[in-house]
């Protein structure tokens, strides 16, 4: 397995890491309902800005050949957060067959050190429930839980909690 750079040939790989990920590891912190409503969102995302982007980085973990998990953070504080912090990492997402197996570990090691290098500080993020865990183990601390819409079109108003964590690098 290795970390690397996303490039626009991995936006298919990356979709359907993500649409599984969330299908799948999802339905630990949420319902049928708020699973499906955030999954859709992965039909209509753009991966290609954020991957192309200058304000971060975006890296994709790949095994034989295959992209089995991706994570991107942002260099930039995100203004609805109530921590003060420095940057954000917008996602960790590992294919379900490969969680659990460090993978998941190794691309938000690559996050932090890239995130440290350019004079980041503070990470914060938004964990979805079943992920509260995963960066408790990494020594985020929980800042709040908040109220966050699922992003689709078709299932517009369908909510779930998450929880704003912070880490000091």
């Amino acid at each position: 397995m290795r970390v690397r750079n996303a490039t626009t040939d991995d936006v298919e790989a990356v979709r359907a890491v993500h649409a599984e990920s969330i299908a799948e590891l999802g339905r630990e912190g949420y319902d049928e309902r708020q699973v499906a409503a955030w999954a859709e969102g992965c039909e209509s995302a753009e991966y290609t800005p954020a991957i192309e982007a200058d304000a971060g980085v975006f890296v994709v973990a790949e095994d034989g050949g295959d992209v089995v998990a991706f994570g991107t953070v942002r260099f930039e504080p995100p203004k609805e957060h109530a921590a003060a912090v420095d940057g954000e990492v917008t996602g960790v997402y590992v294919h379900p067959s490969v969680a659990r197996t460090g993978v998941g570990s190794a691309v938000l090691a690559e996050l932090e050190r890239r995130a440290s290098e350019q004079g980041t500080r503070t990470l914060g993020l938004a964990a979805s429930l079943n992920a509260v865990p995963f960066y408790e183990a990494h020594r985020y601390e929980r800042v709040r839980e908040c109220a966050h819409e699922f992003s689709s079109r078709e299932s517009a108003g369908v909510t779930g909690t998450v929880v704003e964590m912070k880490k000091k690098l």
